[in-house]
């Protein structure tokens, strides 16, 4: 009995499990925002080069 409740093998992984899982999902919603701003910041390049060429 004192063994069933010393085992903490499974808890160990599990801890890690969810801890990789979190880290996987934060760094998923980070790169979504990072490509929204790029995605921005290309496109107002992109129309300041229009612009440019179109004055010349």
């Amino acid at each position: 009995m004192k063994k069933l409740i010393k085992n903490e093998n499974g808890q160990g992984i599990m801890e890690y499990v969810i801890i990789s899982s979190l880290i996987g999902i934060c760094c998923l919603v980070a790169i979504k925002q990072f490509g929204e701003v790029v995605q921005k910041r290309v496109q107002n390049m992109k129309s300041q080069v229009s612009e440019q060429i179109s004055l010349k």
